[in-house]
């Protein structure tokens, strides 16, 4: 069975920096795309880093370049997300996700930076 949780969320100040973490079972990061994505209040769920299983491509919102990066564990089957230089704007619930046919998400985790 395909699950994943996502933890590490809270408050933040402007310009600060936090690094959410995705534990993730039933699966292997090599089969499946891989991501985070974000929802702001009264917003639609969007994309914020997401990696391709079949080519390996890597996206990334035009708003999160440069500031946030997204990284794997395989051996503690774990999917980090770092997020830096933060803004009022990135406040958000985050989800990981893996996706091969089907999209699992995981139970989001809420991320609030204050200005």
């Amino acid at each position: 069975e395909v699950q994943l949780q996502a933890s590490g969320g809270g408050l933040v100040q402007a310009g600060g920096s936090l690094r959410l973490s995705c534990a993730a079972s039933g699966f292997t990061f090599d089969d499946y795309a891989i991501g985070w994505f974000r929802q702001a209040p009264g917003k639609e769920r969007e994309p914020v880093i997401c990696i391709n299983s079949d080519d390996g491509s890597t996206y990334y919102a035009g708003s999160v370049k440069g500031r946030f990066t997204m990284s794997t564990d395989n051996a503690k089957n774990t999917i980090y997300l770092r997020m830096s230089s933060l803004k009022s704007e990135d406040t958000a619930v985050y989800y990981c996700m893996g996706r091969r046919g089907v999209t699992y998400w995981g139970k989001g985790t809420l991320v609030t930076v204050s200005s």
